[in-house]
C-alpha cells in the first residue's frame, strides 16, 4: 500500500505518545505511522493492541540516542512529520541520576534533529513535545509563550536544553521546528509514578496516598485526549518556529485531588477522608504551581473538550461559595470518573510487561543495538 504521509513518534510506546500513535493510525489509515520506543520501564506494549496489527503501523525497539539506527530509519523511510516524545520525565529520578536525563533529553534529540536534517528526504514538521516546568514555578505570573525560562530541577533543566537545541536548527538552517509546553497531561495508562496513578494504584492497594511536604502544591490537569488533539491540530495549522503552551485552567491543590480520589476509589465518610492521607518528606525545593497562558493556541481553533460549565453539569448542582481551586476540582471530577475506572478494570496492566514485548523489526535489526532499561522515568 501506497502511504501519503509517513510520520516517526519517537517514544511512541509511553503513556503519552501511544495515546498519539493510536490516534494517527486510526485517524489516518492513509498515513504510515513508526513508533521508535526503547521500551523502557515506563512503558508498555499493552497501551498499542488496538494498532499492532494494523498495516500503517511499524514498531521499532531502539534507542533514540543511536545516530547509526536514526541515520538508517530516515534514509530507508521517506519521513515527513517528526513528533518527538521519547524522554526521561520522572522529577524525583532526575536529582538521584541527572547525567541519565541529560543523556536521554539533550544527546537524544541531538542525534534526532542531525539524523531529521541530514536526511535525503526533508521532513515537513519537527515537532518537539517539552513541559511547563521549563518556566519554573510562580505564585502570581501567568506564563505566556515569551516568558523566560527558569527551570529549577534536572528534568526541567534537560528539557529546557533540548528546546534550544531545536530553536537553533529553526535559526540556523530554518528547519520546521515546533515546540509545545504542556501542563501536567493525565489518563488511563499513565504510568504509576506519576501523581493520580500513583494515589489510584495506593488506594486500590488499601494503602494511603502519600503526599509529599506541607506545603501548597497545586497543578494544572489537562486530560490526555485534549493534549493529543492540541498536538494534532499543530501539525497543521502551527507556525513553524513558534512555542505553544498547551493548558488549562483546571488547577486543583494536590491535597484536594488526593481527598477527591479518596471519596471516588474508597467511599469512606467525609470524616475518614483524611485517613487515608499520609506526608512524606519532600525535595529541598518544589515548585508549588506551574500557570500559564494558551491564548496563541486557541487561536487557531483549540479548546480543552470538557469546560467548566461541562464540568458543573457532570458533577451536579453544587450550592455553597466556590473557590477557582474548587472550579478546579469540579472540573477534573468528570475525567477522573473515566480515569479511576479504568485502573480499576486494569489493575495487572503494568506486571510483567517484559513478557509481552512485540518482536523487533527484522528489516532495522542490523541498524539497532541492545537496549538497556534505564531504572527510574508524564
Amino acid at each position: 500500500m501506497d502511504f501519503n504521509r509517513t510520520v516517526l513518534v519517537t517514544g511512541g510506546s509511553g503513556f503519552i505518545g501511544s495515546h498519539l500513535v493510536c490516534s494517527l493510525v486510526h485517524r489516518h489509515p492513509e498515513w504510515r505511522i513508526i513508533n521508535l520506543d526503547n521500551l523502557d520501564y515506563c512503558c508498555s506494549p499493552r497501551s498499542l493492541k488496538s494498532v499492532e496489527n494494523r498495516t500503517n503501523y511499524i514498531f521499532i525497539r531502539g534507542d533514540v540516542c543511536n545516530p547509526r539506527l536514526l541515520n538508517h530509519i530516515f534514509s530507508s523511510k521517506n519521513i515527513d512529520v517528526i513528533f518527538h516524545l521519547a524522554a526521561k520525565t520522572h522529577v524525583e529520578a532526575s536529582f538521584e541520576s541527572p547525567s541519565t536525563f541529560q543523556q536521554v533529553n539533550i544527546e537524544g534529540t541531538r542525534v534526532l534533529l542531525g539524523a531529521a536534517h541530514q536526511a535525503r528526504h526533508q521532513p515537513q514538521r519537527f515537532i518537539y513535545i517539552s513541559t511547563d516546568e521549563v518556566y519554573g514555578a510562580s505564585l502570581h505570573e501567568v506564563f505566556d509563550e515569551s516568558s523566560p525560562v527558569r527551570p529549577s530541577n534536572p528534568y526541567a533543566a534537560t528539557k529546557a536544553a533540548a528546546e534550544y537545541l531545536v530553536r537553533s536548527y529553526w535559526d540556523q538552517y530554518k528547519f520546521p521546528i515546533i515546540i509545545t509546553r504542556s501542563n501536567n497531561i493525565y489518563g488511563p495508562r499513565q504510568y504509576t509514578e506519576k501523581v493520580i496513578p500513583r494515589f489510584l494504584t495506593l488506594l486500590q492497594m488499601d494503602k494511603k496516598c502519600t503526599i509529599q511536604g506541607t506545603l501548597p502544591k497545586s497543578r494544572h490537569f489537562l486530560f490526555v485526549s485534549d493534549a493529543i488533539n492540541a498536538f494534532l491540530l499543530l501539525l497543521e495549522k502551527g507556525i513553524v518556529g513558534e512555542i505553544y503552551n498547551v493548558g488549562t485552567s483546571c488547577e486543583i491543590p494536590i491535597m484536594q485531588l488526593a481527598r477527591e480520589l479518596v471519596r471516588m476509589v474508597k467511599k469512606v465518610p467525609e470524616s475518614e477522608v483524611n485517613d487515608w492521607l499520609e506526608f512524606v518528606p519532600d525535595r529541598p525545593r518544589v515548585d508549588l504551581r506551574y500557570p500559564i497562558k494558551c491564548e496563541k493556541l486557541q487561536q487557531l481553533g483549540w479548546r480543552a473538550e470538557v469546560s467548566w460549565t461541562e464540568g458543573i453539569r457532570q458533577t451536579g448542582t453544587v450550592t455553597h461559595t466556590h473557590t477557582p481551586f474548587l472550579y478546579g476540582v469540579l472540573v477534573i471530577h468528570a475525567l477522573l470518573v473515566f480515569t479511576v475506572k479504568w485502573y480499576r478494570d486494569n489493575p495487572d496492566f503494568w506486571s510483567d510487561i517484559s513478557e509481552d514485548q512485540p518482536p523487533i523489526r527484522r528489516e532495522f535489526e542490523n541498524a539497532a543495538t541492545t537496549v538497556v532499561p534505564i531504572s527510574s522515568e508524564s
